[in-house]
């Protein structure tokens, strides 16, 4: 299957470390936002987009509430999520759980991590 993943980060330094490590583990199809109103544009203008790798703390719309938009829109609701941030702490882990994300990564974080992660992900779904 043909993955095309959104990147959603207000960090342009950010995007680039995930974008890099999206190629380097040979998925070539990406796009970017800026931050989650950005992101729900991106997901309404294009329903090639199969997989969303955010942020949490981003101006206007944050991860989290990008996450419950997407899993409260019948048409976006199946898109695997992966959260990708500098929140660690427990509490907040479970947040984005109860939210619904796939799964979790705490910044920084190494190529590794995130195969390791987005695999996990797609076994499960």
């Amino acid at each position: 299957m043909s993955m095309k993943f959104l990147i959603v980060d207000d960090s342009v330094t950010m995007r680039r470390i995930v974008a890099n490590s999206l190629q380097n583990l040979g998925f070539k199809e990406y796009v970017e936002a800026s931050d989650g109103k950005d992101a729900l544009l991106k997901l309404s203008e294009d329903d090639t987009i199969n997989f969303v790798i955010t942020d949490w703390n981003m101006p206007n719309i944050s991860g989290l509430e990008l996450t419950k938009a997407i899993r409260s829109d019948s048409t976006l609701s199946s898109i695997p999520i992966l959260m990708v941030t500098t929140r660690g702490v427990k509490e907040d882990i479970l947040e984005a759980l109860n939210a619904k994300v796939n799964n979790y990564v705490v910044k920084p974080f190494t190529p590794q991590i995130l195969k390791e992660k987005i695999d996990q992900i797609l076994s499960n779904s």
